[in-house]
């Protein structure tokens, strides 16, 4: 069955994609895949994109690929044989998509990468991520402040399959470290995940009840463990995050989380697409492969200039 144009659009949008031939697509479409849009730092980065390649006149194919690299593996085959310009990718492992990147470049349609690298360097044109390290660190020194450089905390990690899960804490502990009255008992993992999150906070909490603060690797975990600490009757703990997102700008508002770090998902999926629209018009972007983009400490004093990943 033959779909128009409008159609297999509509179906791309929201992931669905079948075996339709690259005809069916606009002559210049630009694809964007990331993991899912439920986190609101990866729906901002498709806006993000799918705003800017229709402001350059490319039609926008929007997937998600849920940290499934298999499923991204799937993405890039209907993205290559619909025949797309370019791909934009927040992508689902360092390592498990070096493979997906290269057979597109092998087939002549350029990646351009955010939010996440790759191990690989010279597979994708451009690796365009935030400033982590940088960014970990704003977020460990207002913590450091907020925790009055002393007393018991907890760590939540990201994905070990992560890169930047592992440079936050790094960054994190870089700073924190240097301060000997404040002690971490517990680092887990929680996968970037606020249910995940919840859980892991109610067994720290029963194992370490005079926990003091909680520093997460990102917004949407330092969501689920403000919700376990609330629900536990703990809003004396502080908890700062990593992202800034509208859930947390809210949080700190209404004197919930202390603080996160913005990451530009907004400025930066757009900066890919426009570089992507130079180099497909002239073989070249201008820029380095790999791109930092400096991160901005969200709290109190300023988060109500926080809208969708970008200061207002």
């Amino acid at each position: 069955m033959k779909l128009t144009k409008r159609l297999f659009m509509s179906a791309v949008a929201i992931g669905i994609v079948g075996t339709m031939s690259g005809a069916a697509l606009a002559a210049d479409t630009i694809a964007i895949i990331t993991p899912s849009h439920d986190n609101p730092f990866f729906k901002a980065e498709a806006d993000g994109a799918a705003a800017k390649a229709k402001e350059l006149g490319y039609s926008a194919m929007v997937l998600v690929h849920n940290d499934d690299a298999n499923k991204q593996n799937e993405l890039f085959d209907s993205a290559i044989a619909a025949g797309v310009k370019a791909i934009i990718l927040d992508n689902a492992g360092a390592d498990a998509s070096v493979a997906a990147v290269k057979k597109a470049k092998d087939k002549g349609i350029p990646s351009f990468l955010i939010d996440r690298e790759i191990t690989t360097a010279g597979v994708a044109v451009s690796q365009i991520v935030s400033n982590n390290y940088q960014g970990a660190q704003l977020g460990a020194d207002e913590f450091v402040k907020l925790m009055g450089e002393k007393g018991n905390f907890a760590e939540l990690v990201g994905k070990e399959s992560d890169t930047n899960a592992g440079i936050r804490s790094k960054g994190y502990h870089d700073v924190i470290d240097q301060y000997t009255d404040l002690k971490m008992v517990a680092r887990q993992t929680a996968n970037w995940s606020q249910t995940e999150a919840f859980n892991v906070m109610e067994s720290i909490l029963q194992a370490h009840p005079d926990i003091k603060g909680v520093i997460s690797g990102n917004d949407t975990m330092a969501m689920g463990a403000y919700a376990a600490l609330d629900a536990a009757g703990r809003k004396d703990v502080i908890v700062v995050g990593f992202d800034g997102s509208n859930d947390v700008r809210d949080s700190i508002k209404k004197g919930g989380i202390k603080a996160t770090v913005l990451q530009p998902a907004y400025d930066q999926a757009q900066l890919a697409v426009t570089q992507a629209d130079k180099f497909i018009k002239s073989g070249k972007t201008g820029a380095d492969e790999k791109q930092l983009m400096d991160c901005v400490l969200i709290n109190a004093d300023n988060a109500a200039k926080l809208e969708t990943f970008a200061l207002k």
